[in-house]
């Protein structure tokens, strides 16, 4: 009964002892390069020396009496607590790296020792594979998402237009290389119905906002969604068109025609006119007729000019000899004698009966 009493009250001693040192946080998780901060505080004042050890190895010293003693490690030190129940010390670790990782303990010599876990984590990259992407209305569109080089295994996650998008509509594959760091892909497909901006997020518990890359999705609406709706109105767009051109060509036509009636060429009357008169005075010279149905393509407007000027000074000429078939003029004979010389020949066929009268003026 005895022997039971004293382990009892050895036991609640150890408890009382043990309650008068405390280390906080029990974990903490950094990114790697960031600064890890911890407090080791104790009621017990007949303590003289405290040590802090990194995976159990010694990495600074503190005495009661004399302070922070000097280390060989320059990446760590420590400064006073702000706890008034008792002596506090709080231990720091500047640049964190990832061979820093595990327990921290804090050691009070010949009294007590506790310890934490420090956990010290990769931040790596994130990338939407692809530039912004331009889609018809209704279209499937697929994005691809890498995150690369953390540790450990990042969360991956969709967003379209902010809106988180559900794990059971995308796929996660991960590898881990061997530095302990990890690829994660994912792919994501989108129904095109709205012009959106696509985010794809990771992230591990240390980092205080995910990392993020995104890119704009433009939709378009097709102005014609199927073939046959194309057809009738491609039909009765060219039948338009065509009837408007044949119109605008006949307008054309006409105006260009009214104009010409409007103006007439003066040369063409002129024309016209001597050539008239210059008919009328050889028929009623010759006392023959016109074959008005007779067109020349050999002499010019000058000659015509030449032979009417000719024949209006010779007015008061005497007479003519009669030509019964045939009536020649020549301009060479105009410009030698002064007057008209006609050359009479008759020509008969056989088989029609009928005179042709012809006059040729060269």
């Amino acid at each position: 009964m005895v022997v039971h009493l004293l382990v009892l009250l050895l036991s609640l001693r150890i408890q009382a002892l043990g309650a008068q040192l405390k280390l906080s946080p029990d974990t903490l998780t950094v990114l790697r390069g960031g600064e890890a901060q911890f407090t080791c505080s104790t009621s017990h004042t007949q303590w003289a020396v405290m040590v802090w050890l990194l995976n159990g190895t010694v990495a600074l010293t503190i005495s009661k009496v004399h302070g922070v003693l000097r280390s060989t490690n320059g990446n760590v030190t420590a400064k006073p607590g702000s706890d008034s129940k008792g002596d506090s010390w709080v231990f720091v670790l500047k640049n964190t790296e990832r061979t820093d990782e595990g327990p921290v303990t804090c050691d009070l010599q010949g009294i007590e020792r506790t310890s934490a876990n420090l956990v010290v984590q990769e931040k790596g990259t994130v990338k939407v594979s692809g530039d912004n992407k331009l889609a018809f209305k209704g279209q499937s569109v697929l994005f691809e998402c890498q995150a690369e080089g953390w540790h450990p295994e990042p969360r991956l996650q969709w967003q379209v237009n902010n809106k988180t998008v559900s794990q059971r509509e995308y796929n996660i594959s991960s590898e881990e290389s061997g530095k302990s760091l990890f690829t994660v892909s994912s792919n994501l497909s989108v129904m095109a119905a709205k012009s959106s901006h696509v985010d794809c997020l990771a992230s591990v518990s240390a980092l205080p906002k995910p990392l993020q890359s995104g890119v704009r999705l433009t939709v378009v609406a097709e102005v014609v969604q199927e073939e046959h709706d194309c057809t009738v109105p491609l039909a009765v767009t060219g039948a338009v068109s065509a009837v408007l051109l044949l119109l605008l060509c006949i307008s054309i036509i006409l105006c260009y025609r009214q104009k010409r009636r409007a103006n007439p060429s003066p040369q063409g009357t002129t024309w016209l006119d001597q050539s008239v008169f210059g008919r009328d005075l050889v028929a009623e010279a010759t006392r023959g007729k016109v074959n008005l149905g007779y067109s020349s393509d050999g002499p010019t407007d000058a000659d015509y000019n030449d032979l009417i000027m000719e024949i209006r000074r010779k007015m008061d000429f005497a007479s003519f000899r009669r030509a019964p078939d045939v009536v020649h003029s020549s301009s060479q004979s105009l410009h030698t004698e002064g007057q008209v010389q006609v050359c009479v020949s008759e020509e008969n066929t056989e088989e029609n009966a009928k005179n042709v009268r012809r006059i040729t003026t060269v």
